[in-house]
């Protein structure tokens, strides 16, 4: 791709127009990228898939051999510097690697807490001598990581934590007591991140302790409803030892680590899930073009068609933004780094300016799988809820990410609160548009609007999406104040908006870029995609609109902002049928997804 002299910031998408020549789509990759992805599918095929009911019996010792091998592949040091033993690629292709080893049901849990919150707080906070030491081993996979963050009382409110450190009487260690739950990987890591609060402080502080430390027990193994084969422990701290030079960063800076991690958690979840969509939308067509009923496979009837072509709608929707958000970030870390940037340093400030999105493809990306788990045990029928299906586990196992990395009703919070802190810091310039939109609510509507090209109504029909954000946002600002932030409702439905809003013009510019480069012939199926997302998400759009002004406006402005929605939401007739149909049509006569 060009280098972009202007690139955009986080959060300004609701204000500032993208070209698709602006935008990375998957239909870009390099020979390289696809060769990353390939051994990444074959490591599933070959590893994973015929050993997946001993993985969920967690066989002694299985899963740390698989990541052994994975290590061994180069898999587990992707986004580490080559001179300390990894692969050093941006930030995008290790998201095409965690999407593509996202279909690996258990392991891909006890992967990603390896390769994200496992590594990465010490790749990016650690002194050169703490990497030196720890980081080659992680990259190879010699050692396993964890993260000990979440304690029985600190779940979302993760700085109340009570584990405490406390300087030794002779000055050369931290003593560590306390407790943590949840802990990926606790049963066989050898090194942990640990954050606690050193006396009194008000904020938490990271450690990094090596698991055989003296003081350190595991209760068994959590008994869980998915992800049956990671393991997930409780880790107490009875008077752990930690050298000084364990500390990780400086003293009560755990809380800004533990928050900027999460962020790259919460794209690297998206890219995870994505993956995990794609196999159990291959499963579901599988099984419909299998399964005969009244003499016919069931892949024949609408009703199967529409739950097929559903999901593969919001599969490649969400595809278009994880990877737009990812060069994104890759852009920004380039640029921090020109600027003269420690590499490190960069990709943390790179991502921290896209937290809303990040936060965002979290929430959509959960819900997507959701979404594709359900309806293809809907589509196995009884055989669907038969641990003897591949869905089942599926289903079980996709419940958790709507929980993981924060949960999807703080995500949902987070970033609206994100956008609005980067309006108050003059960083984006919100207060000029929303004004905009309440100025052209009093002026006469154009209704002469003739769009040019097959894609002409979706380009209008973002820019009402991007007005009603303004409109609601705006007011709400205005009217809640200060107590806007207890109004979490109200906070909800921005976000979806925003959601579906930069799902739809990832969705639009990826295509405008495929038309581009394939020519609009070669792009039926995904035009067909694009235009039954735009149509649902006007409606869904609207209702939360509606359901947020009828909550904080009355009288005749809420009268006046009510007809300015409905003008903004307004879509052309469109026949979804017929556009599903096309859609699923391709997936079944392919007999798996192929976009």
């Amino acid at each position: 791709m060009e280098a972009n002299n202007n690139p955009i910031k986080g959060g300004e998408f609701l204000i500032r127009k993208t070209n698709p020549s602006e935008i990375f789509i998957p239909e870009e990759w390099t020979e390289e990228q696809r060769m990353i992805a390939q051994m990444c599918d074959d490591f599933i095929d070959q590893e994973i898939v015929p050993n997946i009911e001993r993985i969920d019996k967690m066989e002694e010792g299985l899963m740390p051999s698989l990541l052994d091998k994975s290590g061994e592949l180069g898999l587990l040091g992707m986004s580490v510097p080559e001179d300390l033993g990894g692969m050093g690629m941006d930030f995008k292709t290790s998201l095409l690697a965690t999407e593509h080893l996202g279909k690996g049901y258990s392991f891909s849990v006890a992967y990603g807490a390896h390769t994200g919150i496992g590594t990465l707080p010490l790749l990016y906070y650690g002194t050169e001598e703490q990497k030196a030491k720890y980081i080659p081993k992680l990259a190879s996979g010699e050692w396993k990581a964890a993260y000990c963050l979440t304690e029985p009382g600190s779940g979302s409110d993760a700085n109340s934590g009570k584990t405490k450190a406390k300087l030794s009487d002779d000055g050369k260690h931290y003593i560590i007591n306390g407790q943590k739950m949840w802990i990926t990987n606790g049963g066989f890591a050898n090194m942990m991140t640990v954050f606690a609060k050193i006396d009194d402080d008000k904020n938490l502080t990271a450690f990094i302790v090596e698991a055989d430390s003296e003081g350190i027990s595991l209760n068994p193994e959590e008994k869980k409803m998915g992800i049956k084969g990671s393991s997930t422990r409780q880790v107490f701290f009875n008077n752990v030892k930690v050298p000084l030079e364990n500390m990780l960063s400086e003293r009560e800076n755990g809380f800004k680590i533990a928050i900027n991690i999460l962020n790259i958690g919460r794209i690297k979840l998206a890219a995870g899930v994505l993956g995990g969509a794609k196999a159990t939308i291959n499963d579901a067509v599988n099984y419909s073009n299998e399964r005969e009923q009244f003499g016919r496979p069931i892949s024949k009837y609408g009703a199967i068609r529409f739950k097929l072509a559903e999901s593969v709608i919001r599969t490649w929707v969400l595809e278009a933004a994880t990877y737009r958000a990812g060069q994104n970030i890759d852009d920004a870390i380039q640029g921090l780094i020109a600027s003269g940037m420690p590499k490190g340093q960069a990709t943390l400030k790179g991502i921290e300016q896209f937290a809303a999105e990040c936060a965002m493809l979290k929430v959509a990306g959960s819900e997507c799988l959701d979404y594709c788990v359900d309806e293809a045990v809907q589509i196995y029928g009884g055989m669907g809820y038969s641990a003897e299906s591949p869905v089942e586990r599926a289903y079980r196992d996709a419940r958790i990410n709507r929980i993981f990395e924060g949960t999807n009703e703080i995500n949902r919070m987070l970033t609206v609160d994100m956008i609005l802190r980067r309006a108050m810091k003059g960083e984006l310039d919100l207060m000029g548009p929303a004004m905009s939109v309440a100025n052209e609510l009093m002026s006469i509507p154009d209704f002469g609007y003739a769009p040019e090209g097959t894609l002409g109504y979706e380009e209008k029909y973002l820019e009402g999406f991007k007005k009603t954000i303004l409109m609601v946002a705006g007011s709400a600002v205005q009217k809640l104040m200060q107590s806007l932030s207890k109004e979490q409702e109200v906070l909800m439905n921005i976000a979806d908006m925003s959601i579906w809003t930069y799902q739809a013009e990832s969705a639009l510019l990826r295509l405008q870029k495929m038309i581009e480069l394939k020519g609009e012939e070669n792009c039926a199926v995904q035009i067909a995609i694009v235009k039954c997302y735009f149509y649902d998400t006007a409606d869904r759009i609207n209702k939360a609109a509606k359901d947020a002004l009828n909550s904080f406006a009355e009288g005749d402005e809420l009268r006046m902002m009510l007809m300015g929605l409905k003008r903004f939401t307004k879509t052309e007739p469109f026949n979804p049928k017929e556009a599903r149909q096309i859609i699923a049509q391709k997936i079944i006569a392919e007999n798996k997804y192929t976009l």
